[in-house]
């Protein structure tokens, strides 16, 4: 079906063990981590299954195909909710669901057989009666309402619950494997991600449990009302050309006339609202993401002054926005004038049929009052469609949205699997080396190369420096080993237990806490306060100490150079066996790039550590240097050199060249 998400990959990577404390997990506040706790299940994602449009099929026709199946896709994980690994308190909030409706119903035909007694003894003067049934009136009304309280409690219980368990299982998805990093490198309908996450997936646990309750409690009002119609109005005798014709049931197949008539109307007026509702949806999630993008890069928009080139993207997007709005007007003033007009003439119907036979003496006040109330709620059923079909075109567009995002997973997934997709394995070393790039080869999810056939060995303790011209892949190899590059051949190795800390050129700064920036990703009580200010004194933050315990907005607060600095305050308390630092000293001058190079080398004597840099300088901090070119077919390793002579240690790449060199 989705050919974009059949091409996404995801690695079979061997994520380092995080510190002792980092199992800690700040989600123990939150609203899905209460529901797993009383759920007292890990939420597992349902198989991916994979579905591909008949060959045969017009492009028009498999979109539709494609749209579809999207549904299906959703149920497929969503249903998991009422599954044995689902919430244990799923089946009895909607088991009581269902007894509360049915229970609702009973009140109400309660309350049409008192309206017809009511009237009744109104129309006989009887003032015993009326007063008996004013006494019984209010127990009714107030069962309905307790009624109708539970049952707002048990269908927002099952709606709360629902949502918090689908959304918990979509999150261990996103974020499981660097997948929410890998969407943004494959193509497909995934767009916006934290919304869909956030709104769309709301929106689409919240509409069917509404749906579901109001079909229910639509079919057996209407069921129930229907015997009372059939039952109070008996048969009508007309008279056409001399003849009589008897219509038996006439008050029930008047209601399923003018139901037939509104539902028809609606159906045939609103049919491009599922469409229009999708592409407003669509408009607003990208109206969202073009102003989240500057807030995200205000500092780099305000020092090129690029406000006025902002604004107008800003304007375009919200221009788009406005124009689905109005489509979606148009829509929602079609419907409303079918269905504000079916409110107005409803109650006055079922009077007008009577009327006939109350003039004659055969029906009693009380039975058209009852009659007139029947068919009010069984036009009401039947009409349910005309009401809800705004909504339920809405639920319609954020399921198919939230099912393209699972779509996309689940192509990343599949790709773990190797079924079809090129993927880099990884593994253990078998000696004494730290790490081992094995014939890898890294390409871009649609096969095309981007380094070929590398083959190096890193030692313990080793440094080494991945040198080469822009764009000839260092940072997409170095993505390839820390696994964030699923895609290519071959293998990386690492040695079994040791732990890799990454150190890109854009330092991550949560939010919080200064200290729980220097801590991230470990918590931040991990550490006393003198071991992260001693942490800050060494890499040269100082006048940071005293702020450790600070709330402030820190990524929009520190400069590059200190963002970088704080990277490598980071690097000193996980204290890893291997580090990978891609351009993590761009932002520094050459002096404090020197500092914090020399400062490395010294804290963290054993590490391994593997650098991409385009400074000359930086070779004297490392014993050993490789060199990428670009090539036809992909960047190749042209050169591996010892920066620090080493006796009795033969380099991989020579061997694999003069090899190659005999086999020719």
């Amino acid at each position: 079906m989705a050919k974009s998400a059949a091409k996404s990959a995801s690695p079979a990577k061997k994520k380092p063990s995080p510190p002792p404390s980092a199992d800690k997990s700040s989600a123990k506040e939150s609203d899905i981590a209460e529901i797993d706790d009383e759920i007292g299940k890990v939420v597992e994602p349902p198989p991916p299954e994979i579905v591909e449009p008949d060959a045969e099929m017009t492009p028009e026709e498999a979109e539709q195909a494609r749209k579809d199946y999207l549904l299906t896709r959703f149920w497929i994980s969503a249903r998991g909710y009422w599954s044995r690994n689902g919430d244990r308190l799923a089946w009895p909030f909607s088991i009581g669901l269902l007894i509360l409706i049915v229970g609702n119903v009973a009140l109400q035909y309660g309350i049409n057989v008192w309206n017809r007694a009511i009237f009744d003894g109104i129309e006989k003067r009887d003032a015993a009666t009326v007063f008996f049934l004013t006494g019984v009136f209010f127990p009714l009304a107030i069962g309905s309402v307790l009624v109708g309280v539970a049952q707002v409690f048990a269908r927002m219980g099952i709606q709360r619950r629902w949502r918090a368990w689908l959304t918990n299982a979509v999150l261990t998805r996103w974020l499981d494997k660097g997948r929410y990093y890998q969407l943004n490198l494959v193509g497909g309908d995934h767009k916006n991600p934290e919304y869909r996450i956030a709104e769309d997936l709301r929106t689409a646990t919240d509409a069917p449990v509404d749906f579901i309750a109001g079909v229910t409690s639509a079919f057996l009002s209407a069921t129930t009302f229907i015997v009372v119609l059939w039952t109070i109005g008996g048969a009508l005798t007309v008279t056409i050309g001399g003849s009589p014709i008897t219509i038996p049931g006439f008050l029930v197949i008047a209601a399923i006339v003018y139901a037939a008539i509104a539902s028809g109307s609606i159906v045939t007026i609103g049919r491009r609202f599922v469409q229009v509702s999708e592409d407003k949806n669509q408009a607003e999630a990208e109206f969202r993401y073009a102003l989240t993008r500057v807030r995200e890069n205000g500092e780099s928009i305000a020092l090129l002054g690029g406000e006025e080139e902002e604004r107008g993207g800003i304007d375009r997007n919200f221009t788009a926005v406005l124009r689905q709005w109005a489509r979606l007007a148009g829509q929602h003033m079609r419907t409303t004038l079918v269905s504000q007009g079916s409110s107005l003439i409803a109650p006055v119907v079922p009077i007008l049929l009577c009327a006939p036979k109350f003039l004659d003496g055969s029906m009693t006040l009380g039975q058209v009052m009852q009659a007139a109330s029947a068919f009010t709620i069984v036009q009401s059923a039947f009409g349910w469609l005309v009401d809800n079909y705004p909504r339920l075109a809405d639920w319609n567009a954020c399921a198919r949205r939230i099912a393209s995002l699972m779509m996309s997973l689940d192509g990343l997934e599949r790709a773990e699997t190797g079924d079809g997709f090129g993927r880099i394995k990884r593994g253990e070393t078998q000696g004494e080396a730290m790490l081992e790039l094995n014939d890898l080869s890294v390409t871009l999810d649609d096969g095309t190369a981007v380094v070929g056939e590398t083959e190096v060995s890193i030692d313990p303790g080793e440094r080494l420096l991945v040198a080469g011209e822009s764009g000839t892949g260092k940072s997409t190899l170095v993505r390839a080993i820390a696994g964030l590059w699923p895609w290519g051949d071959g293998a990386v190795n690492f040695h079994p237990d040791r732990r890799l800390f990454m150190l890109p050129q854009k330092p991550y700064v949560p939010s919080g806490t200064l200290r729980r920036a220097v801590a991230y990703p470990g918590a931040e009580d991990d550490w006393q306060d003198k071991d992260v200010c001693e942490a800050l004194h060494k890499v040269g933050l100082d006048h940071l100490k005293e702020k450790i315990g600070e709330e402030a907005p820190w990524d929009q607060t520190l400069s590059g150079g200190e963002k970088q600095r704080l990277a490598f305050a980071r690097l000193l308390l996980h204290n890893p066996d291997i580090i990978v630092l891609d351009e993590a000293t761009s932002a520094l001058d050459e002096k404090s790039q020197d500092k914090m190079m020399d400062m490395v080398t010294k804290e963290l004597p054993k590490a391994t550590i593997v650098s991409v840099a385009h400074r000359v300088e930086l070779e004297a901090f490392h014993s050993r240097k490789i060199v990428l070119e670009r090539r036809k077919g992909g960047a190749k390793l042209v050169s591996d050199v010892d920066l620090i002579p080493r006796k009795g240690k033969r380099r991989l790449l020579g061997r694999f060249l003069r090899d190659r060199k005999k086999a020719a």
